[in-house]
């Protein structure tokens, strides 16, 4: 061990073996990594390595094998000592891989120093989970669960030393009543296998189970929600993984699995959905009325089709081209520090979100001690679709997403407003969420970051105001206004997270950073971060 100036910490430095050569290995607690570099000259494909402490996976003693025993370098020496490290290995487009590198020498007190000095480090990482509780959705997408987390996750969590209870789910809110019997606080975090409906089912259970013991009436809109403090990882295996890829940048199992051995943790806001004082659900990614509630709902009678069910009803939904008349109204987000149409995406870290749940907690207070109710704006029209995103929704088929500049925890949503407009235009919409241009920047599109809305349809309007004669005079307007279409629609449905909402009259609060995820945000990318692990070698050797 090798003191440092300035009252730091010892390092540790040593002379291994790495396959057939001698390496200079540092191990630097205050810095915070491992690094190993060829002390001889440089040579062409030789590399500087760096491995952060908390993206070490796990240290274990090693045999070398007969192979490397045979060659004349090891018949030098009595018994050669090794130990294996297993880190984080970062590829493109945000894919993490789990990598390992095996040092050796001859002195087995040195080798047994080293394995000592990694594990307590490791020991040393708090936010890393013990115990998990692992939600295993056997139906969902290609019904291939099961068999993702037994041959790709478990094999990870069992070398991280991570137990699990597995509950193999058997009906839909399974897992929902299973959260709300079982001893919640024997576990670090809640694992779900399957896809953004197992998520939000897990999602449901945690947060209910949390009101249900702090005595909060969910029924209430206005009510403060308790933040849950049990993190969410998710393993991504059915037909829809938005909200894993917004929420680390790539629908992968193996990631997603170590991101949650590494302790990551990314807070996240969820919408409150009500109608008449009634809560119907939560919302992480999606809230979306007419275009995406009628995919959904068509949708749902072809799910013998699987996933191209949604191709389908896509088409068939663009095609007969509904709008809906209603009137929606909103609170802006005031406290939040971007804008819908801003460059400023959300990132691991953001700044933005820091910053706007600072000044939304500064704000309530202030508020709460005015008792002044804030403005809302209302706005009447006909609409092809209403969406409200708490995260960018981005997915392989659209890279930036719904909203390219939604943030996950500054306490608001993206509420985009499409007007009625032509198929042409309408189609020119969607064709920009899969290319670089401004989505937005249409006539027919408004779009505000707001912290709550309510929405009432033109037919709910008209009921509560007595009007009982909705037939032939409305039968007749509807033909003339859908030409193409099943004249007796008069409401669409809301899509929550993929799930269909019975009411089209709701009212949706933000709360901002109720829960948590497994997950980091989306990271820079891979060149900046070579150019960091670069730096931090150079500063560390």
């Amino acid at each position: 061990m090798e003191q440092l100036p300035g009252g730091r910490r010892p390092q540790l430095v040593s002379s291994l073996g790495l396959e057939q050569r001698a390496w200079e290995v540092t191990l630097d607690e205050e810095r915070g990594g491992l690094a190993w570099r060829d002390p001889r000259p440089p040579r062409r494909g030789d590399e500087n390595c760096f491995v952060p402490t908390s993206e070490i996976i796990a240290v274990e003693e090693a045999e070398l094998n007969k192979k490397q025993r045979n060659s004349g370098k090891w018949q030098k020496m009595g018994k050669p000592h090794a130990f294996t490290v297993y880190y984080v290995k970062k590829a493109r487009n945000h894919r993490w891989r789990c990598s390992d590198v095996t040092f050796w020498c001859a002195d087995e007190h040195l080798c047994n120093q080293w394995i000592q000095a990694l594990k307590e480090l490791l020991e040393m990482q708090k936010s890393r989970p013990k115990q998990l509780l692992v939600y295993i959705n056997p139906y969902g997408g290609k019904r291939q669960g099961k068999r993702i987390y037994e041959q790709k996750v478990a094999p990870l969590f069992s070398l991280a030393s991570i137990s699990t209870d597995v509950v193999i789910t058997e009906h839909a809110n399974h897992a929902k009543d299973n959260l709300f019997e079982v001893n919640i606080n024997k576990y670090d975090g809640v694992v779900c296998v399957g896809g953004d409906g197992m998520f939000s089912e897990v999602m449901h259970g945690l947060i209910g189970r949390m009101q249900k013991d702090s005595g909060i009436d969910q029924n209430n809109p206005k009510a403060p929600l308790v933040q849950c403090n049990i993190r969410i990882g998710i393993i991504p295996a059915g037909s829809t993984d938005c909200i894993c890829y917004s929420t680390i940048g790539i629908s992968d199992p193996v990631t997603s699995a170590l991101h949650i051995i590494v302790g990551d943790c990314q807070p996240l806001d969820v919408c409150s959905v009500h109608h008449n004082s009634t809560f119907l659900k939560y919302c992480v990614s999606l809230l979306g009325y007419g275009f995406y509630g009628d995919i959904l709902k068509d949708s749902e009678k072809k799910r013998w089709m699987g996933p191209m069910r949604y191709d389908y009803s896509g088409f068939k939904t663009f095609l007969t081209h509904h709008y809906y008349e209603g009137t929606i109204s909103f609170q802006p987000a005031k406290h939040t520090l971007g804008s819908p149409r801003d460059k400023y995406t959300c990132r691991t870290g953001c700044y933005i979100c820091k910053r706007s749940e600072q000044q939304l907690a500064q704000q309530q207070k202030q508020c709460g001690l005015k008792h002044e109710e804030e403005e809302w704006k209302v706005i009447k029209g006909k609409f092809l679709a209403i969406n409200a995103v708490n995260m960018s929704c981005a997915c392989p088929r659209s890279p930036k997403g719904l909203s390219p500049a939604a943030h996950l925890a500054d306490g608001s949503a993206d509420l985009i407003l499409v007007r009625k407009c032509s198929r042409f235009d309408f189609l020119r919409y969607l064709v920009r969420h899969t290319n670089q241009d401004d989505q937005f920047d249409f006539s027919f599109v408004d779009v505000h970051r707001v912290k709550s809305f309510q929405f009432t349809s033109k037919l709910s309007e008209d009921n509560e105001s007595n009007v009982t004669d909705v037939g032939k005079k409305r039968f007749v307007h509807f033909c003339r206004d859908h030409p193409a279409c099943c004249c007796n629609i008069a409401n669409s449905t809301w899509n929550c997270d993929g799930e269909t909402l019975e009411s089209s009259a709701i009212e949706v609060r933000v709360h901002c950073q109720l829960m948590k995820l497994f997950a980091r945000g989306i990271e820079e990318t891979c060149k900046d971060e070579a150019a960091y692990r670069q730096s931090s070698v150079e500063q560390l050797l």
